[in-house]
């Protein structure tokens, strides 16, 4: 696999935002939990994930490739869905958290997958998923916030299938970031039968792409991304087929990652605890 350092330049709002930080002049925002899922199908060359090309006017990592997730919405937490796989509280210490918040990530992982991707991880049992159809205005509904993942499962008759997801990472956005992300990452195989959308309002482009590929592009310059998506997909290259990246999930540490920023003068240098490739660093004087 390919882990050379980035050469990608650190974003224009960082020095100010790190030096701020570091000076105590800016209290670090808390972060929001959050749910990310790479959806993998097999392609001719092993495994592809669906990866999203954020809209520029997005507020957070606009113009990067991203995987279909978002933040834990309140009711992802307060309304139990029907339910199938692991429980809660099996997920609770896959994850490291408490049943409830972990029913929730499930939840976020299960509903973000579905407004984005329009790929629908639940069935109307433990032994299957829903058949295929248009699921336009309940998808609406849902980034809308009228419309529970509880509600809707109940009113199709459907109960989540949180053992088609594999739990591979946890990763938390810096401190001196201004939106910040406590942020699960899922493993997922597309259910067969069902199609991802090919346009997704928060993105402009949609592609499936071997790891392989998104990581030569993104060392070329080519695909833009986080440090988080452009590693899970070094940590995926190995893979062969998507059933081999869900049963390779069960053996994962979830130890969340946090990057990590010292000052120096002018030297600046952002780190990430055990992925040295992702090291970003340079001179920033303060003036400038």
């Amino acid at each position: 696999m390919d882990h050379r350092a980035t050469t990608l330049p650190m974003p224009p709002g960082w020095p100010a935002r790190i030096r701020a930080v570091d000076s105590g002049l800016l209290t670090p925002a808390v972060p929001r939990p959050a749910a990310t899922v790479v959806l993998l199908r097999d392609g001719a060359d092993g495994p592809e994930a669906y990866l999203l090309r954020r809209r520029t006017s997005m507020a957070f990592a606009a113009g990067m490739y991203a995987y279909p997730g978002g933040g834990v919405d309140p009711r992802d937490a307060e309304v139990e869905p029907g339910w199938a796989g692991p429980s809660p509280e099996e997920w609770a210490r896959r994850l490291g958290v408490d049943a409830r918040t972990a029913r929730a990530v499930v939840c976020a992982a299960v509903r973000e997958t579905f407004e984005e991707a329009g790929v629908l991880l639940a069935g109307p049992d433990a032994h299957s998923v829903a058949a295929p159809r248009d699921w336009t205005a309940e998808r609406a509904a849902l980034e809308a916030h009228e419309l529970s993942l509880a509600e809707f499962l109940r009113d199709h008759g459907l109960v989540l299938r949180s053992d088609l997801l594999g739990g591979w990472a946890r990763w938390i956005t810096p401190e001196f970031e201004e939106r910040r992300y406590d942020t699960w990452f899922f493993v997922a195989a597309l259910p067969a039968g069902q199609r991802a959308a090919l346009e997704v309002g928060e993105a402009d482009r949609v592609a499936w792409l071997t790891p392989v590929e998104a990581v030569r592009g993104y060392h070329e310059g080519r695909f833009g991304m986080l440090p988080p998506t452009v590693t899970v997909l070094r940590e995926l290259s190995p893979v062969r087929t998507a059933a081999e990246a869900l049963a390779a999930a069960a053996g994962r540490t979830l130890e969340p990652v946090l990057g990590r920023a010292e000052v120096r003068g002018d030297r600046m240098t952002v780190r990430w605890p055990g992925y040295d490739e992702l090291t970003i660093d340079g001179e920033f004087p303060e003036s400038s």
